[in-house]
């Protein structure tokens, strides 16, 4: 199984779990997340999935990433000067850069940040659980 054949998977048995009904619409919209390379807000999973399924509705979107966030399938992300933007929860963690010029979202991974996190936090007398990092950049002129 691929890993968007498990995420997806694991979506779908979270909306039965919650007892929402697993329709073309909603399965369409899971395919469109699962797929999405960058952090879509809820209006751009709309217009996406409609092109492949037109029976699609707004409301069916927002229920759905409602239920799958709920779930913890699904993360929401409210970055500084935008609205809600989702992303299929994966396997690895990684953190965010955001491009405050483009509005765009970069995933990255950082060994030495996750060390030094740690490092923190059990000097501080604690272990580390969970965390989210946000990085607001520009680009460099050259």
């Amino acid at each position: 199984m691929t890993l968007a054949q498990d995420m997806t998977a694991q979506m779908t048995a979270a909306l039965r779990k919650a007892g929402v009904r697993v329709t073309r619409q909603r399965i369409a919209l899971l395919a469109v997340l699962v797929g999405a390379d960058d952090h879509p807000d809820a209006e751009e999973l709309y217009k996406r999935t409609k092109r492949v399924e037109p029976a699609v509705s707004l409301a069916t979107v927002y229920r759905t990433l409602s239920v799958l966030e709920a779930e913890g399938v699904v993360q929401r992300h409210s970055f500084e000067g935008g609205g809600a933007r989702f992303e299929a929860t994966g396997p690895a963690h990684h953190d965010h850069i955001v491009d405050l010029d483009s509005g765009e979202v970069f995933e990255f991974n950082s060994d030495k940040i996750e060390r030094l996190q740690e490092q923190i936090a059990a000097e501080l007398g604690y272990d580390l659980v969970h965390h989210r990092m946000e990085l607001y950049c520009r680009r460099r002129k050259p």
